[in-house]
């Protein structure tokens, strides 16, 4: 933006045909990479990341294509800044989304459609389990959750039907790292759902 002012108010000569040829290249390219990253820019923040970045490459082609053809017929050389400036712009809030998303993840809060009540109340309804507590669901990376909780049954299973039952939950809600510490008695006093 500060760029795009200072040209604004002083006005560099442009050469609209250089402009023009490398603007389409990069469009060309841009094009190509996109349609590579597309695929995984749904499930991993580091392509959607990669993707955003291309995208907005391409848009910035497009925009210097029309700036140099404006450039060329009107001589209007303040076409150019004003182009960045709406570029920067339209890019600004999808950079918002990938800064809160990375941020989400590295504060170790809870990803986004994971609903920690619904969790809680579905491991409370297994066989034998009287209360769940402390329980915590984040995320690694994107699409991989972690999930660790407290379970508290009337009696100590002597299979493994409950921990499988209650990996089942965890992987209903899309989560496949988890820790279940299963005991008689909650080691502190919880307040947490109860069965």
């Amino acid at each position: 933006m500060f760029e795009a002012y200072d040209r604004f108010i002083n006005p560099p000569e442009i050469k609209t045909g250089g402009m023009l040829a490398v603007a389409a290249a990069g469009l060309i390219v841009n094009l190509i990479s996109m349609r590579i990253l597309r695929s995984g820019s749904d499930n991993s923040l580091n392509m959607k990341g990669a993707y955003l970045e291309v995208f907005a490459d391409m848009l910035g082609s497009i925009g210097v294509i029309i700036g140099s053809i404006l450039i060329y017929y009107t001589g209007w050389a303040q076409i150019d800044p004003i182009l960045a400036v709406l570029i920067g712009l339209w890019v600004l809030p999808r950079t918002w989304l990938l800064l809160s998303e990375s941020l989400n993840i590295l504060l170790e809060g809870v990803p986004s459609g994971i609903e920690l009540a619904k969790i809680q109340e579905e491991l409370a309804a297994l066989p034998n389990v009287t209360l769940v507590y402390d329980l915590h669901v984040w995320g690694i990376t994107s699409g991989e959750n972690s999930l660790t909780t407290h379970l508290v049954v009337s009696t100590l299973p002597v299979d493994s039907s409950l921990l499988d039952a209650a990996r089942a939950v965890a992987k209903k809600h899309g989560i496949l790292h988890t820790t279940f510490q299963i005991e008689r008695e909650p080691c502190v006093e919880q307040t947490a759902y109860k069965h």
